[in-house]
């Protein structure tokens, strides 16, 4: 099973930053018989639906040539009881970024007030992909069209 913690990509600046939206309702599979009395969203969900989307970033903005695996969180701050029945928007952004490695940042909003965040996200590389299977995969998650990733439509750079 594959669980995606972001529901569709809203924004995406090629090399920059990317923004996401996630709606927790009750019915979340993660939820299903973890709490007896009271349900609340657990803080590594929202560390998960951060690395996600800053994850497809990094793809996206080295052109599906590589795919990039988290190695390294600092600076996380989650929050300690959020219950279920919100939407969230979450932006990432790439801080630097090299031919080993990417750098970034991530925060989780709610109502526009910051309940996540990580202040360094790193993210090794791995080069031996198949291109059209990442592009296919991320027009899939994302909801953007494949035919975007080729410069004319409105999420091309």
């Amino acid at each position: 099973m594959r669980f995606l913690y972001y529901d569709r990509v809203l924004t995406i600046d090629k090399g920059r930053s990317i923004t996401g939206v996630k709606t927790f309702p009750l019915s979340e599979e993660f939820l299903r018989k973890h709490f007896t009395r009271k349900a609340l969203v657990p803080g590594v969900i929202f560390i998960e639906s951060m690395a996600q989307l800053l994850g497809w970033l990094i793809i996206y903005s080295h052109d599906f040539r590589l795919s990039s695996i988290m190695s390294l969180i600092e600076g996380v701050k989650v929050p300690a009881a959020l219950r279920p029945g919100f939407a969230a928007e979450i932006s990432a952004e790439i801080i630097s970024t090299s031919r080993r490695d990417s750098l970034g940042r991530a925060k989780v909003q709610v109502d526009g007030l910051e309940v996540a965040s990580v202040d360094r996200f790193i993210f090794s590389h791995f080069h031996k992909v198949d291109q059209v299977a990442l592009k296919a995969r991320f027009s899939y998650y994302s909801g953007i069209p494949a035919e975007s990733f080729d410069g004319r439509g409105p999420y091309g750079s």
